[in-house]
């Protein structure tokens, strides 16, 4: 598996109004004809996505955590109590999906300082580029994430 130290210019343009479907404001990654898989151009397009995404996440638990606080009222009312509170847990319930998947773009980010992103942690194969711009934190080739759903569901019977 041959990894190239990151560094380079940076290709994580934003995407124009016009341009081709986006991940969190950049344009998919063109590879050059002949480059060389995982790039330092490469290594900074994911790096920088990444951290965009990253940026929104946080923006995104720093407007939850205002909510929370500027709409938390005490309503005398049960039913509208009950409402609140549903939609507050709600609200918890998605920034803790989302406390997770930064946890899983910090791995990935430390990958990329390490050289280790865009490989398949079970094999070692190339995972892609088009599947990394699907899913910038995949850590799986597409046939081990296939084995790993069917193992997966043959062990809890679904």
């Amino acid at each position: 598996m041959a990894k190239q130290s990151s560094g380079g210019a940076s290709t994580g343009k934003k995407a124009g109004a016009a341009s081709s479907p986006s991940l969190h404001g950049f344009a998919p990654y063109k590879p050059k004809k002949g480059e060389e898989y995982m790039s330092p151009a490469q290594l900074e397009h994911f790096r920088n996505l990444l951290l965009a995404w990253r940026q929104e996440l946080m923006e995104e638990v720093d407007r939850t955590m205002s909510h929370l606080r500027d709409e938390a009222n005490n309503y005398p009312d049960p039913v509208d109590r009950a409402s609140q509170e549903e939609e507050f847990s709600l609200e918890l319930r998605a920034r803790d999906r989302e406390r997770k998947l930064i946890k899983k773009i910090d791995a990935a980010l430390e990958r990329i300082k390490n050289n280790d992103y865009g490989y398949c942690e079970q094999c070692g194969v190339e995972i892609g580029i088009r599947r990394l711009e699907a899913r910038p934190t995949a850590t799986l080739c597409v046939d081990c994430k296939t084995l790993d759903e069917i193992r997966e569901r043959q062990l809890t019977g679904s």
